[in-house]
């Protein structure tokens, strides 16, 4: 039980920092781009929605690993775990 709380905690906390890196990631990308104005708040939401997409597959893909699952059943976890993250927002 204590094992499935650290691993949620770290999710957790994986996701934050990794969103921070985002933003700026996302904020640089479109400074580079010299982005303003409404192209820029575009821009700037499909960067973070695709970074957070990007994030959620890793941390169910580090899941399934965890799980020790593989093949169809692996793929199949991800695919699920994948749907969830992105109702959940």
């Amino acid at each position: 039980m204590k094992h499935l709380l650290m691993v949620a905690l770290l999710c957790v906390c994986g996701a934050v920092s990794v969103a921070q890196a985002a933003d700026s990631d996302c904020a640089a990308r479109a400074t580079e781009k010299k982005l303003a104005g409404a192209a820029k708040n575009s821009f700037m939401k499909k960067c973070e929605r695709d970074a957070a997409a990007k994030s959620a597959a890793e941390a169910c893909t580090t899941k399934a690993a965890e799980k020790q699952l593989a093949g169809a059943a692996k793929n199949s976890f991800v695919k699920k775990c994948e749907k969830d993250a992105a109702a959940a927002k």
